[in-house]
């Protein structure tokens, strides 16, 4: 039963994406037939797969919202904005069930009495007027049983919805100087075609009028019901068409299109991943062991040393092929962790009395599976502030001469090794001024350090501990851990997040993610006799500076790289130690709270690729450390957390 829950919460979640990317195509467009199609297939193949468990509730709501959808392929009724708003509602209620179902094993009492309110709104939304023109025949009338059986062969293809239409040309078209063989060779795709005899026989020779159309033609389309229909506009009246959906009337066990997956997709339990990228991360540590050891072959035999090398060339082509698949068998669509963010979106706005717009792109880029895992709680926390911060009500937005409706998109895109995510606002924007305010006035800067903030630096403000603009703390916001959580989330995925705002025109928030996690790339470095870690996703810049370019400010340093006055700090203090007297300081030039900041490290060593753990037990309560990686050597090196350590 465990293992039927599991696969069922895996399709139905795939069914569930799946209609609403269709819903939300149907609301721009609600005559677009493919949308149609796919979200009757998808709803209701989820209906016989809710059917398996102890689900009444949603499989009568599914019902209902199937009955909407099978009216409007068949062209017997059309959707409105109306209806697809009560289809959406219906879909978000039974992701929740789902939700139930994954934590329960059962619905909650009330769910019946909810199913009966979602029937009845489906039923008051729902299209009754029949749509005009060509799409108003029914689906099952005789003449689509005949060309089901006659076309048998050109229905055997692969399953996929195909359009099959009846042109009977009036008696007079010849006159009219139509040319019904002409227009039935414009329909796109055309798979076949029948020229029968409009009454069931064709007429003996002493019978036939040539100047009279007595034909009919019946095909079958690969192409859309609406791109079908268009080589027909001239002559609406004279054509009926029906969707030839192969698969729709298969069951979750039994549709093609799923035993085709199965073939080509094999699901692994995620700790077996796991388990493949430790293992290659052991292979990397061994690897870098390999040069120091043909350096020392090179002090006695430089031929041995020679060979070595040639093996290690080798052993680094596998060990970068290898990494390049197990990145891939890690790699995993965006569009599982987003799932539930639209219908979210929908209820904090309900709550808040708001009615907002909200658009996601680029949902089927790949990124590590453990970073898309981590991604959700901070989307959460973002999404929730543009609406509830950022975007104004109504009547406030109107004033303002901005649409009643709020807009909101998530936009995902690759740059590089790298994933961007763009959350964009159209709301109220942030005031740096009352930020600078209110930073004061609650004691997280003094007034002479807010006055000096930029704009920009006054906006990162939002991202300070404990700090947050709002005048009273709600259900959703206004406790100051929001902002400062959702840094946290991001730096531990090893990301970066940035913020950009103009009064009165939105906010974007922009967050950098590596494509890949497994490995990273550090930089070993020296500092108080101890070697430690850098990721290189944390470092500008590294620079030599002469001693006396560093100038004492307060209680520090500083110095001025590229025009810009940057202040000094060393890593050894910061880690209980001492800077080793030299004439070159060496900096780390990293950024913290949007600033850039050097560290003074005493050498720098080499760059590797490995495997770097989270810190468990006592290491992860200690400030600064972001992990640690194996060396060839056999020694543990602590990787640190440089923006932490310099903020």
């Amino acid at each position: 039963m465990d293992e039927l829950l599991e696969q069922f919460l895996i399709e139905s979640r795939d069914l569930i994406a799946a209609a609403s990317r269709d819903f939300a195509s149907l609301a721009r467009n609600p005559h677009g037939t493919g949308s149609i199609d796919s979200a009757f297939r998808a709803i209701h193949t989820l209906k016989g797969s809710v059917a398996i468990f102890d689900m009444g509730p949603a499989e009568q709501v599914l019902h209902a919202a199937e009955d909407i959808l099978e009216r409007a392929r068949k062209g017997t009724a059309e959707l409105d904005e109306a209806t697809v708003a009560s289809l959406v509602a219906c879909l978000d209620q039974v992701d929740r069930w789902v939700d139930e179902i994954e934590k329960a094993g059962a619905l909650l009492p009330q769910a019946s009495d909810l199913a009966g309110q979602l029937v009845s709104g489906l039923t008051e939304a729902s299209p009754s007027t029949p749509a005009a023109g060509p799409i108003a025949e029914a689906a099952n009338e005789t003449w689509v049983a005949d060309l089901l059986a006659r076309e048998a062969a050109a229905l055997a293809g692969p399953n996929q919805a195909l359009t099959a239409f009846r042109y009977t040309p009036d008696a007079d078209s010849f006159f009219r100087g139509d040319d019904p063989l002409a227009v039935v060779a414009a329909v796109p795709d055309l798979l076949s075609l029948a020229i029968l005899p409009v009454q069931g026989k064709w007429p003996v020779a002493a019978d036939f009028e040539p100047f009279v159309c007595l034909s009919v033609l019946e095909g079958i389309s690969a192409a859309p019901r609406d791109r079908v229909a268009a080589a027909f506009r001239l002559m609406p009246d004279q054509v009926a068409f029906a969707v030839l959906d192969q698969s729709s009337e298969q069951t979750i066990g039994q549709n093609t299109e799923h035993e085709v997956r199965g073939n080509r997709i094999l699901r692994v339990d995620s700790e077996r991943v796991d388990a493949l990228g430790d293992a290659l991360g052991e292979l990397l540590v061994a690897l870098n062991g390999v040069a120091p050891l043909a350096d020392h072959a090179a002090t006695f035999d430089r031929s041995l040393a020679g060979k070595i090398r040639s093996v290690q060339a080798d052993l680094e082509r596998a060990a970068s092929d290898l990494r390049t698949s197990v990145n891939a068998v890690r790699a995993v669509r965006l569009e599982p962790t987003l799932r539930r963010v639209p219908r979210l979106v929908r209820e904090i706005a309900e709550s808040l009395g708001k009615t907002v717009h909200f658009e996601i792109t680029g949902q089927d880029i790949e990124i590590d599976k453990q970073i898309a895992d981590g991604l959700f709680e901070p989307l959460l926390h973002l999404v929730r502030n543009a609406i509830d911060h950022g975007i104004e009500c109504g009547n406030e937005r109107e004033a303002c001469g901005k649409p009643m409706v709020g807009r909101v998109s998530l936009d995902f895109h690759r740059e590089g090794d790298a994933v961007l995510a763009l959350l964009r606002d159209d709301g109220a924007g942030m005031d740096p001024e009352r930020i600078r305010k209110v930073a004061s006035e609650r004691g997280v800067l003094s007034p002479e350090a807010a006055e000096a903030l930029s704009d920009a630096a006054a906006i990162r403000l939002i991202f300070a501990p404990g700090f947050s603009t709002a005048e009273t703390v709600t259900e959703l916001s206004g406790r100051g851990v929001g902002m400062n959580a959702v840094e946290t989330a991001v730096e531990a995925l090893r990301g970066t997040i940035g913020v950009e705002s103009a009064l009165g025109a939105g906010t974007t928030i922009t967050m950098r993610f590596p494509a890949n996690a497994l490995t990273q790339r550090l930089l070993v470095i020296e500092a108080g006799g101890e070697r430690y870690g850098i990721s290189l996703d944390q470092i500008v810049e590294t620079v030599g500076v002469d001693n006396d370019r560093l100038l004492p400010v307060g209680s520090g340093f500083a110095c001025v790289l590229h025009g810009r006055t940057v202040p000094v700090l060393s890593l050894a203090g910061l880690l209980g130690g001492r800077d080793r007297d030299q004439a070159i300081a060496k900096l780390v030039v990293t950024r913290s709270g949007g600033e850039a900041v050097a560290l003074r490290v005493d050498g720098f060593g080499e760059r590797i690729d490995t495997l770097v753990r989270r810190p468990t037990g006592m290491l992860s309560s200690v400030p600064g450390v972001t992990g640690s990686a194996l060396l060839a050597d056999g020694g543990v090196l602590l990787v640190l957390d440089l923006p932490e350590l310099a903020a």
